[in-house]
């Protein structure tokens, strides 16, 4: 009867576990205040404002069941197996791990011995009934009409119990939640209960001697034929002390403890499914109708041992309670320690302090110019800025860009220009181009570089394209053409056009030249594809604006 009873329970867990998993929800907010009762808030407050360590427990939501199961009674009469029992509790967490629980049960139990019985003279169900049990004269000879019997009982249970409830896997080191929850549990209380024994057919007595004694090995046959004589009347009070035992509703009253265990699966934030296996104790020897321990041709004595009963169940549990969480032995407590160093929102971090000896702004563990003069312009890895390359930091710098033919410079940054190699053919050439320049005299123009694929002006470019803009302005009647090359491929094409509309759209938009002073020129042959020129342009043709050649293979920037 046992195995059959534990490989059910090893069916229903398989068939349900598959789906626990995926049901698992996340924790509640820590800081959600509407979550924590009244008596509570002071921790809850000092919690929020970092003077306490430790988050207050929140509201969370009872527990309300109903199950179906089969009561079985350990005694001295085999039981029946299966019977029909239901049952409903209410169940409170006090703690992640420990909870407790008010259950009523109800269940009816029946037993059926194969073996027959002729010493049970004792037993007041049967002899009151007119069964003629095994005795002995005086002088101890053996009196004939005997009757031989076959145990049976039908017992009907009320339990109420309280019982205090221990999680086992909900405290995790390795995973936030689970979808299954194992549990132990142990408590006491009080049951009343009621036996009777088929002992008559209508009013008369069965014929039990029709029925051969059987062995263990054919007790499955004995068995059916049982089945086949008796009723299902069960008319008889079995034998149960009377007043000496106290009574609730004519019924037998006795103490209890219970312990048992179970699974608890979880369907949704609010629905479970639970499978578990109590056991209760209880002092008394007649839950099975039978305390007689039979002995060859003499009276019968009593066993020394205390009948027990047993509910295997089935259940669902419904989660009940606004504005709380979960009950507790669902969550892990330590999802918030988790989650608090993983991604930090409650914790308070010292504002870091970084030394930074030279004042330039670049800490001295990235510093690579850790003596920076002071108010000198750095880069982003501390070293004083050198626009043209001279040598010279643009703090000392008295001519900022120094076109580099005219490098090496002075201590002052200065550079000196070499003079033209023929100055006659220089000359004839202004002249010859004097018709288009109408008095332009911007000079040479500084080139915009760009790292690998960027299409975005690093803060050396814009302090380069500073000083295009001042000559720009002191040269009102000039214009300037913007190149850039690299015609290989579209990818190519597209990135000259980005970088040249970078130049112009940092000109017209941050240094405020006008926007008609330039001649847009992209993807042009025979120069460096991650240089931009910039260049006199007065005398040349050609648009300001000019749409992409290719919008789709737009850098993002």
């Amino acid at each position: 009867m046992a195995s059959k009873k534990y490989k059910f329970l090893l069916g229903m867990m398989c068939l349900l576990v598959s789906g626990a998993f995926a049901q698992i929800g996340s924790p509640y907010d820590i800081k959600d205040s509407s979550l924590i009762p009244t008596k509570r808030q002071p921790q809850h407050n000092e919690f929020l404002q970092n003077a306490y360590p430790f988050p207050a427990k929140p509201r969370n939501q009872w527990e309300i069941g109903v199950k179906v199961g089969t009561p079985t009674i350990s005694g001295d009469v085999p039981s029946v197996f299966p019977t029909f029992g239901f049952g409903a509790h209410v169940r409170k967490a006090f703690g992640y791990v420990f909870s407790m629980r008010l259950e009523y049960m109800h269940g009816t139990a029946k037993g059926l011995h194969w073996l027959g019985a002729s010493n049970y003279g004792k037993n007041s169900a049967w002899t009151n009934n007119g069964y003629v049990a095994r005795r002995v004269s005086a002088a101890g000879d053996r009196l004939p009409e005997v009757d031989k019997i076959f145990y049976n009982y039908k017992t009907v249970i009320n339990d109420v119990s309280l019982q205090g409830m221990v999680t086992l896997n909900n405290l995790r080191f390795h995973k936030s939640k689970t979808g299954i929850n194992f549990y132990g549990f142990a408590g006491v209380g009080a049951s009343v209960y009621e036996t009777n024994v088929n002992a008559l057919n209508g009013g008369a007595r069965y014929n039990f001697n029709s029925i051969a004694n059987g062995t263990h090995a054919d007790r499955k046959d004995k068995k059916n034929e049982l089945n086949d004589l008796l009723d299902d009347s069960y008319e008889t009070p079995a034998e149960n002390q009377g007043d000496r035992r106290p009574k609730l509703f004519g019924n037998t009253l006795k103490p209890t403890g219970t312990v048992g265990a179970g699974v608890a699966i979880r369907l949704s934030k609010r629905i479970n499914l639970a499978i578990e296996d109590r056991h209760t104790f209880i002092k008394d020897d007649l839950i099975d109708g039978q305390r007689w321990q039979e002995q060859a041709w003499g009276d019968a004595v009593l066993t020394r041992d205390f009948d027990s009963y047993n509910y295997f169940s089935v259940g669902l549990n419904v989660n009940l309670g606004a504005k709380s969480t979960e009950p507790l032995w669902w969550l892990n407590p330590l999802d918030y320690a988790y989650n608090e160093l993983n991604q930090p929102r409650h914790m308070k971090f010292p504002k870091p302090v970084l030394d930074d000896n030279d004042g330039d702004g670049v800490t001295d563990q990235f510093d690579l110019e850790p003596n920076t003069p002071q108010g000198a312009p750095v880069d982003a890895h501390g070293v004083s800025r050198d626009t043209d390359g001279d040598g010279v930091p643009d703090v000392k710098d008295k001519e900022l860009i120094t076109p580099t033919q005219c490098q090496p410079v002075d201590a002052d940054g200065v550079g000196k220009c070499p003079p033209p190699a023929c100055c006659d053919e220089i000359k004839k050439w202004v002249e010859e181009n004097s018709f288009t320049k109408k008095g332009c005299q911007i000079g040479d123009l500084p080139s915009v570089s760009f790292s690998g694929r960027a299409v975005v002006l690093s803060n050396d470019a814009k302090a380069v394209l500073a000083t295009v803009a001042a000559k720009m302005r002191n040269s009102p009647d000039c214009k300037v053409a913007v190149v850039g090359y690299g015609e290989s491929s579209k990818s190519a094409q597209q990135l000259s056009w980005d970088r040249v509309n970078a130049v112009i759209s940092y000109l017209v938009e941050k240094e405020g030249v006008s926007a008609d002073r330039f001649v847009f020129m992209h993807s042009q042959a025979n120069g460096d594809a991650n240089t931009v020129d910039l260049r006199d342009g007065t005398g040349e043709e050609g648009p300001s604006t000019v749409p992409a050649p290719h919008p789709n293979l737009r850098r993002k920037k």
